[in-house]
């Protein structure tokens, strides 16, 4: 009658155990789902074991890169245990398990004779069941999970390894998961690098394009006042680079590893600024529906640079003064004040002396502002900076259109005569519509002349006096000048006078007129 009453029981304890396990899994998905720090999830889950289906003395034991075993994590009541202690492969129960790569199972650990006991963690008396982890598609194990059970051998060490295995396949996607996040994690970091390398090194002070005399005291200044924390004031006619210096301030200064932030306050309206700059609680206005930060506050510990600064309007400016001074905003709607550390670079090409008489600028905004100021000369006080400044944009437009473009020294010449009132700017302008006239990728005299830009020149010289038109000095007989070019050069150096000009290239009157006719010159008055 025993018989009976024993497989009774047993099917009894297997319930209990399978229910407790079934438990243990939900429990052990929860603690896996809560974390991305590997050594905190894999103590849950050794935890678990132990609290809910008695596995006591759980240990993850994963594999280094030179092939032995590491203790990751460990759950122990009371005991010490040596976390800097390795198996190789093979060596110990762990080494062991790792080896074989299939669930083993030890009935007494004290019967092992692979068993060291280094660790001094295991009851010798008590089963131990070592299980190998596996990421998912991959054949070799990348570690061991194992546990003894306190029970003893009740018989149910198949059904605790089973249990066991589902663990270790668990572990095994936590694993694969958490190595993908430090992959990425690691190629976003190296991208970030990458970028500030790039950045650092596109507004490096060698790569700054300037020979004249005013560009070359304006790179001094930017690299004095990069050191500091001092608030800069940037002046200059539109499109003279304004952003660029600021850029080259923010990358080269102690400051370069946080935000730099860019506001045109000239193209924010008035009802927007104060949020865009300082921010809103949600609930602050109508269509706040969440909490958002000011460039302020996203530029803490880095530079916001404050372009077109001379349009905000008179209401701003005393909320735009308090924070300078202070170095605190609130957000729009709130009522908690947040310290801000950011450095302030503003741009304008705004008479700023002017706006302040007329009453359309604060005074004490214009002196917090105006602490350094750097004025960048328009580019028609720069001429000689043409050539090289050619070279930089051709070579960037080349970048965008896909293909190699060149500028002839024809074309740097006519370039050298204009006006450009629309400084560097204007010049890109130019030279791009120039790129896409040009199918051979070879911008010369006659491309430029497609754009208008020959007829522009001719036009600025007619109106100029006799003592602001200087003629463009160049060698007749270099043999590298076009024959249109060294005509429009003798013309020039002759005061237009064809006589004279015939004289100076060893010509007839009659010879230079059939060039200018035949080379479609525009002759001037003068």
């Amino acid at each position: 009658m025993s018989a009976p009453v024993d497989q009774k029981i047993t099917l009894s304890t297997r319930a209990n155990l399978i229910e407790a396990e079934l438990e243990a899994l939900f429990h052990v998905g929860q603690v896996l789902s809560h974390s991305l720090n590997l050594q905190e999830t894999l103590h849950g889950v050794l935890r678990v074991l132990h609290e809910n289906t008695g596995m006591c003395h759980g240990l993850v034991s994963l594999r280094a890169e030179d092939g032995s075993l590491g203790i990751t994590a460990v759950h122990t009541q009371d005991k010490i245990i040596q976390r800097d202690t390795r198996y190789r492969f093979g060596e110990g129960v762990l080494g062991k398990v790792l080896a074989v790569g299939n669930t083993v199972i030890f009935e007494r650990l004290a019967d092992e004779s692979t068993f060291m006991d280094r660790l001094g963690l295991y009851e010798r008396e008590l089963p131990l069941i070592g299980v190998p982890i596996r990421l998912a598609g991959e054949e070799e194990p990348i570690g061991v999970i194992a546990a003894q059970p306190n029970t003893g051998n009740d018989g149910l060490l198949p059904d605790r390894a089973r249990f066991m295995e589902m663990v270790a396949n668990l572990v095994g996607q936590t694993l694969r998961l958490a190595r993908e996040v430090e992959r990425e994690k690691r190629d976003l970091a190296d991208e970030r690098d990458r970028l500030r390398r790039t950045v650092r090194g596109s507004y490096g002070f060698d790569n700054m394009i300037g020979h004249a005399s005013t560009m070359q005291r304006v790179f001094d200044m930017v690299r004095q006042v990069a050191k500091w924390n001092t608030t800069v004031l940037i002046r200059g006619e539109s499109g003279t680079g304004k952003e660029l210096i600021a850029n080259a301030i923010h990358y080269n200064s102690p400051r370069n590893n946080y935000e730099f932030i860019k506001v045109n306050c000239a193209a924010l309206p008035e009802n927007l600024l104060e949020s865009e700059l300082f921010g809103h609680e949600k609930g602050a206005f109508s269509g706040a529906l969440n909490q958002h930060k000011g460039r302020f506050e996203r530029a803490d510990g880095g530079t916001l640079f404050l372009d077109e600064i001379g349009e905000i309007p008179p209401t701003f400016q005393a909320k735009l003064l308090r924070v300078l001074q202070e170095g605190e905003i609130e957000r729009v709607g709130g009522n908690r004040t947040i310290k801000v550390d950011v450095r302030i670079i503003a741009a304008t090409n705004v008479d700023l002396e002017q706006a302040v008489e007329e009453g359309k600028f604060r005074e004490d905004l214009y002196y917090r502002l105006n602490v350094m100021p750097i004025t960048l000369p328009p580019l028609k006080d720069r001429i000689e900076d043409i050539p090289e400044l050619s070279n930089f944009l051709i070579n960037k437009i080349a970048k965008k259109q896909g293909r190699s473009l060149q500028v002839t020294d024809s074309a740097i010449r006519l370039l050298m005569r204009h006006r450009w009132s629309g400084n560097v700017r204007e010049l890109e302008n130019r030279l791009e519509r120039a790129a896409i006239m040009s199918e051979d990728g070879v911008i010369d005299r006659s491309v430029l002349a497609l754009t208008g830009l020959e007829e522009e020149v001719q036009d600025h010289v007619s109106v100029a006096s006799p003592v602001t038109a200087v003629p463009h000095k160049m060698d007749l007989n270099d043999p590298n000048v076009d024959e249109r070019e060294r005509v429009i050069s003798a013309l020039e150096q002759a005061g237009w006078v064809q006589a004279k000009a015939a004289r100076l290239l060893d010509m007839t009157p009659r010879q230079i007129a059939y060039r200018i006719q035949t080379l479609n010159i525009k002759m001037r008055n003068i």
